[in-house]
C-alpha cells in the first residue's frame, strides 16, 4: 500500500461502479450506492423484459447509467448489425460510452480494423464512444492499444484502461506508466486495485495495493479528462465474502477515493 499519498487537487470526476462489484448481493447495490456518495452505474446491457425494472430502480435510488457493457464478437461478419439496435437504445438514458471486450484471435487484421471502423461510425452516429477493455489481444497493454488505435484511427473507438488489467496481463509494468502512454486513446476507466503479480487474480481494495490512483488522477485531470471512472471490484481468486463483508469492500472503496480528493 501507496503512504504518505495526497488528496489530487481537481474538480471531481465522475466516479461510478460496475454493478457485478456487489458480487452475489447485486441487489443491493441500489440502495447501498447512493450512502456511499456513488450515482453513476455501469451494466450489462439489458433484455428489452428488464428495462422497465431497471427504469422503475434507476428513478427510485437517483442512479444514472454512465455506461453499458455490450459484448462484442469481433470475429462474426454480422457483429455491425448486432450492435446498432443496442446502440440506439443508449440514447434512452444519455449514456455515452459502451464498454466492450475484444478479442481478434485468428481473425485477419484489417477485417478486423474494417469492422470496428464500422462501428465507430454506427456509434458515432448515435453519439456513443466504444470504449475497448485492457483485454488480449487488442488492447492489452500500451504499445498494443496504440497500435491498433492508430490501424483502426477512429475517433468513436476508444480504449477503457483498467487499473489492474494492466498487471495481470503484463509483467514489469505499471499502471500510471502504461497509462500515460496511452492515454490520449483513454474513453473510460476501471479502477481497480492489485497486488501486481502477472496473472494473479488478487484485487483488493481501492487503495490497499500497488496501483498510485492519486498518480492516476492527476494524468487524466491534466489532459482534462473527467471519466467516467468505474469501480470494479473483483476481489480475491477463492475469496468469498458474506453480504455484510461485500457491501463494506465496495464502501471501503469508495471511502479510499474520498480520502484522495476524487470522490
Amino acid at each position: 500500500m501507496f503512504e504518505g499519498r495526497t488528496s489530487v487537487k481537481t474538480e471531481k470526476p465522475l466516479i461510478a461502479c460496475r454493478l457485478g462489484s456487489y458480487g452475489d448481493f447485486v441487489d443491493e447495490a441500489w440502495a447501498h450506492l447512493p450512502t456511499i456518495g456513488i450515482r453513476h452505474i455501469e451494466i450489462l446491457f439489458p433484455e428489452k423484459g428488464e428495462r422497465a425494472e431497471l427504469n422503475r430502480k434507476l428513478d427510485d435510488h437517483g442512479l444514472q447509467v454512465s455506461s453499458m457493457h455490450c459484448p462484442c464478437d469481433i470475429k462474426k461478419e454480422g457483429i455491425v448489425d448486432e450492435l446498432k439496435p443496442q446502440f440506439d437504445f443508449f440514447q434512452e438514458w444519455g449514456t455515452k460510452i459502451c464498454f466492450t471486450s475484444v478479442h481478434a484471435g485468428e481473425t485477419p487484421r484489417e477485417i478486423v480494423w474494417d469492422r470496428l471502423r464500422e462501428i465507430g461510425d454506427a456509434a458515432a452516429a448515435r453519439g456513443i464512444t466504444v470504449a475497448m477493455e485492457t483485454h488480449p489481444d487488442l488492447v492489452e497493454n500500451a504499445k498494443n492499444s496504440l497500435d491498433t488505435m492508430n490501424a483502426v484511427s477512429h475517433s468513436n473507438i476508444r480504449v477503457n484502461f483498467d487499473t489492474a488489467n494492466i498487471h495481470y496481463f503484463n509483467e514489469g509494468v505499471t499502471a500510471l506508466d502504461e497509462l500515460e502512454q496511452s492515454a490520449e486513446f483513454v474513453a473510460s476507466i476501471h479502477l481497480k486495485d492489485t497486488t501486481g503479480g502477472f496473472h494473479v487474480h488478487d484485487f483488493p481494495t481501492l487503495g490497499e495495493g500497488v496501483v498510485d490512483y492519486p498518480g492516476v488522477f492527476a494524468l487524466m485531470a491534466k489532459r482534462g479528462f473527467t471519466g467516467p471512472f468505474t469501480m470494479e471490484l473483483e476481489g480475491r481468486a477463492g475469496l468469498e465474502r458474506g453480504k455484510d463483508a461485500q457491501l463494506e469492500h465496495v464502501a471501503d472503496s469508495a471511502a479510499y477515493l474520498k480520502s484522495i480528493g476524487v470522490l
